[in-house]
């Protein structure tokens, strides 16, 4: 892998970091199941991209795609919390209403951004753009961690993790589990908003189909992660989610690289079949860490 690839397979592992926190939230705090993901990801980068095409601040129109993938969460939290309806078909429904959200922001498939300010503009160059962006991508991950690492020492965040963990004690306890559901899905699909919002900066233009397979991403760098680094201090969880959607990114581009795949027929076109391939493969990591575990007692 040249140094190109591998500071692109990086570039975009810390992008889709953002991701995984966010499902990290949604999928093992709050125990719901969010598919609002594969909305909310190209929301993010919708209104970002609208708003910087319309003269606003880079990092403030980043903040703008944040806060409309909030309002999406709370949208699906609140379906699930005053409606009723299935926490799987919640995020189904916002995940396909957003689809066309998404076109009306845009006004068309796909958004341009070339030639204009990003949030890279001022500090990237042609020398250093291969880890210049890197460095400031990394930067709002570790801001955006130590955030949530934050908030879950606080009584609200040790409410939402009661939340998740059990239902009934919780309304026993008396903590508004409803509330806390609809904060935890609003700030988990606002850091995944975060990671379109960047990520089409990074690529010159929005598109109305980046988000698909999102999820599929963000619960396959959880999982790696957790199984890397098995964890139970609330900043080792996150730090080993970052760290698995990074090394997830690199094994995509290792498998696209590889001599081996491409003798026998694998290209590009197969980045979802390998892409598969790998969340299966990292679905079966806790099973297979705790065979060879037994194995070896």
């Amino acid at each position: 892998m040249s140094l190109i690839a591998f500071f692109g397979a990086l570039e975009s592992g810390l992008i889709y970091a953002l991701v995984a926190l966010g499902v990290l939230l949604s999928f093992r705090t709050l125990d719901f199941p969010d598919l609002t993901a594969d909305g909310s990801f190209p929301l993010g980068g919708a209104v970002a991209g609208i708003s910087i095409i319309s003269g606003i601040d880079p990092w403030i129109a980043c903040g703008l795609g944040m806060l409309a993938g909030a309002v999406a969460g709370m949208v699906t939290a609140w379906l699930h919390v005053k409606l009723g309806i299935l926490q799987l078909l919640a995020s189904i429904l916002v995940m396909v209403a957003l689809y066309s959200v998404n076109l009306r922001i845009m006004g068309a498939p796909n958004l341009p951004l070339l030639g204009e300010q990003t949030v890279f503009s001022d500090l990237v160059t042609n020398e250093n753009g291969s880890w210049m962006r890197c460095l400031i991508i990394g930067a709002v991950v570790i801001i955006a961690k130590l955030i949530l690492d934050w908030f879950f020492s606080t009584e609200a965040g040790l409410s939402m993790r009661a939340t998740g963990s059990n239902l009934r004690m919780a309304q026993a306890q008396g903590i508004n589990t409803s509330v806390m559901t609809v904060v935890g899905m609003a700030i988990s699909n606002a850091l995944i908003a975060l990671g379109g919002a960047l990520f089409v900066q990074t690529q010159g233009s929005a598109d109305i189909s980046i988000g698909i397979g999102t999820i599929v991403i963000g619960l396959a760098a959880v999982i790696i992660g957790e199984t890397i680094i098995p964890a139970k201090r609330i900043w080792l969880i996150t730090f080993a989610v970052i760290l698995g959607a990074v090394i997830y990114k690199l094994f995509i581009q290792v498998a696209l690289s590889s001599s081996t795949l491409r003798s026998i027929g694998f290209g590009s076109q197969d980045l979802n079949l390998i892409t598969a391939l790998l969340v299966v493969i990292a679905l079966q990591l806790p099973s297979i860490k705790s065979k060879l575990l037994s194995g070896r007692n």
